[in-house]
């Protein structure tokens, strides 16, 4: 459903450009979403019911194939967090300016390397639920960019970067499993 896709990516995204159609005015009559300037901006019931909407159903075969995707993916989150920071700081607090070669190739070869690692799992896990399908082309696209020498592609939040996907893919594993964020970080 259409409406349902909307309220999702406004949950994943915060505010997201209003086409005025059909299902902006759906979630915006359902009290889901608020129309500022060109843009639909979240309500709260409209979070909760994102919410509600994204969970897998608990015990199931989908909420198992997400877990198993989820616990591979931590690990790699704190590998690509360290991995975004050196490129726009280098070790020591100099901002790097993209000037020495070597050390960015360094980068977006680790990069490239931790983005396929999650994406054979997260992969298979959209052949089970569609809305993870994206999320493979998405990132192999903002590669392809940063490798093009197009260095915003890899974190700017502006665009569709590395950085960005791979947020919205884990806030998406979150919502799946149903944890919230201050959980995971005590867990």
């Amino acid at each position: 459903m259409v409406e349902n896709a909307l309220l999702h990516t406004l949950r994943l995204v915060g505010s997201y450009p209003d086409t005025a159609d059909q299902a902006s005015d759906s979630i915006i009559a359902s009290g889901y979403a608020l129309r500022r300037k060109d843009r639909l901006i979240l309500t709260p019931s409209g979070r909760v019911a994102a919410e509600e909407a994204a969970r897998l159903p608990v015990g199931g075969e989908d909420e198992t194939a997400a877990k198993r995707v989820y616990e591979g993916f931590l690990p790699l989150n704190v590998e690509i967090l360290r991995a975004c920071t050196e490129w726009q700081v280098h070790p020591g607090g100099a901002a790097n300016d993209h000037s020495d070669p070597v050390y960015d190739w360094n980068v977006i070869d680790r990069v490239v390397a931790i983005v396929e690692r999650v994406e054979v799992p997260v992969s298979r896990l959209g052949r089970r639920v569609e809305r993870f399908s994206g999320y493979k082309k998405r990132m192999s696209d903002a590669l392809k960019h940063v490798e093009n020498g197009e260095h915003d592609w890899l974190v700017s939040p502006r665009i569709d970067s590395v950085h960005t996907v791979w947020m919205q893919l884990h806030e998406d594993l979150l919502l799946a499993l149903g944890i919230a964020r201050g959980d995971e970080a005590r867990a």
